[in-house]
């Protein structure tokens, strides 16, 4: 799925947490946040979409999920913490070129035609999630099992998948249907990902010797000798060069995203503006990692994951016509099923150590609400979610508002800000007082009282803010009329 991805290493955030953030944008896709227990687990598995069967682990980890809610394409569980603490968002749509696809093509799905028998075809977003997160106890571990997988059935798709832990950052992009590569994220930077190809350094040498922060498929280098895929010039070793793609889609689609997030995290650094610019929003060479100027904060990736290139001529809420209105994909669209940042936070039982934060609709008007996601089951709020629309769920009354407001941006913003910043401070007033409890007490079975008070807060605040929405919108209806206009 066309997504937007954001990591945070451990330096890079301002209390110490490491951060994976993405924002799912599907088609509309409705969704929900379930807690998946080990008895519900599969032990044999077969994907929707390309009929791969595949035999799972006996023993599973408690973890959570975004999956559809309607499942005939699927489970496309997107996003989850397990009971080890481990994050996992899963996955972002990446791009690839003609030369890497030709001598290692996508494994698609042949279904029986002429009496030869189906050829399943590979993994893919479908699966990823439900195959990975019940199985690791660290991101690293996330990326070996993952990579295993791919080398033996293969993807029928481009993507990258990131995980976290209480230490570590890691992120995997595929190369074609067998191959791949992963990197540890450096503690200090933040990784922007729209919807490319991401890597623009690698360390072979390390990936086959110490691999302490570079893992990749276990005949990389012959793969890009053999088909003669190395593009870099002076000896320098560049994946997306090799691997990625520059086309004039990109420009307009990808890459202007990643100047956006470059914008926010390094500011000053470089120049993001004007006719000497370092880089412009149609730059190949946008670097795949920044240090944030300011360390980041939960807030700070929600500013990220929901922008519209705000406080540019390319804000397509601007009110005057600048020329270039809209003329980039923002990261905050109008499909996005579920957002989500996995927060792993340092020095906390493993208990409440993963905190999730989550978002329904397109994140320029949603708000995120945290949850702790060690718990037997998820407040109805979040999990009750069906295919009718119905202000009794979180996904519906985000999507409601999103779609009320967006015509009357200009009037409703201040409304919109309004909302996302109470849900902010009254969630995190929460975190705060059961964190408290639970260290004081020992009594992590509090983590589900905590989500129904989330969830019932999370509820208040969004009925009121649809409210306030619904009445703008109406005033603003074309067919108005007083007997005043006669």
């Amino acid at each position: 799925m066309p997504c937007t991805t954001l990591l945070v290493g451990n330096k890079a955030s301002h209390d110490g947490s490491t951060m994976i953030a993405r924002t799912d944008d599907g088609h509309f896709d409705v969704k929900k946040l379930i807690v998946v227990e080990p008895k519900d687990q599969p032990k044999h598995y077969k994907s929707v979409l390309s009929h791969v069967e595949i035999e799972l682990p006996e023993e599973a980890l408690r973890y959570t999920a975004c999956p559809s809610v309607d499942t005939k394409q699927g489970i496309w569980a997107a996003t989850g913490i397990n009971a080890a603490g481990v994050g996992m968002t899963a996955t972002e749509t990446i791009t690839t070129n003609p030369r890497v696809l030709a001598a290692d093509p996508l494994v698609e799905l042949r279904e029986a035609k002429d009496g030869q028998p189906e050829i399943p075809g590979g993994i893919g977003e479908e699966d990823i999630v439900v195959l990975v997160l019940p199985y690791i106890r660290s991101a690293r571990e996330g990326v070996l099992r993952l990579g295993a997988l791919l080398e033996r059935y293969g993807t029928y798709e481009s993507n990258g998948i990131a995980f976290n832990d209480e230490r570590e950052v890691w992120w995997l992009e595929t190369i074609g249907g067998h191959h791949w590569m992963a990197r540890r994220v450096p503690d200090e930077v933040c990784v922007v990902m729209p919807n490319q190809f991401g890597m623009d350094a690698f360390d072979l040498d390390d990936a086959f010797g110490a691999r302490k922060e570079h893992l990749c498929s276990a005949d990389l280098r012959e793969f890009i000798a053999d088909n003669a895929l190395d593009c870099n010039q002076r000896g320098r070793f560049d994946p997306r060069d090799v691997f990625g793609s520059r086309t004039d889609m990109d420009h307009v689609y990808n890459t202007p995203r990643a100047w956006y997030m470059g914008r926010f995290l390094a500011p000053r650094g470089c120049r993001w503006e004007g006719p000497n610019a370092d880089f412009s929003p149609e730059s190949d060479d946008i670097p795949w990692s920044f240090v944030p100027e300011r360390k980041l904060t939960v807030e700070d990736v929600k500013t990220l994951i929901s922008s519209h290139y705000q406080g540019t001529p390319f804000d397509p809420y601007t009110t005057h016509d600048t020329g270039v209105r809209g003329k980039y994909r923002s990261i905050g669209i109008n499909r996005t099923g579920v957002s989500s940042v996995c927060q792993i936070r340092p020095g906390l039982p493993a208990e409440i150590r993963g905190i999730e934060w989550i978002c329904f609709g397109s994140t320029a008007f949603d708000a995120l609400l945290p949850v702790y996601p060690n718990v037997p089951e998820m407040p109805a709020y979040l999990s009750g979610v069906t295919l009718e629309v119905s202000t009794e769920n979180f996904y519906w009354g985000s999507r409601l508002i999103g779609a009320l407001a967006d015509p009357h941006f200009g009037s409703c913003v201040q409304l919109i800000e309004r909302y996302q910043y109470a849900v902010a401070v009254k969630g995190r007033q929460l975190l705060r007082e059961y964190d408290a409890k639970m260290l004081a007490g020992g009594d992590f079975s509090l983590c589900a009282e905590a989500n129904e008070r989330l969830a019932a807060m999370a509820k208040e605040q969004t009925t009121a803010a649809l409210g306030k929405v619904l009445a703008v919108a109406s005033e603003k209806m074309k067919n108005g009329y007083d007997r005043a206009d006669n």
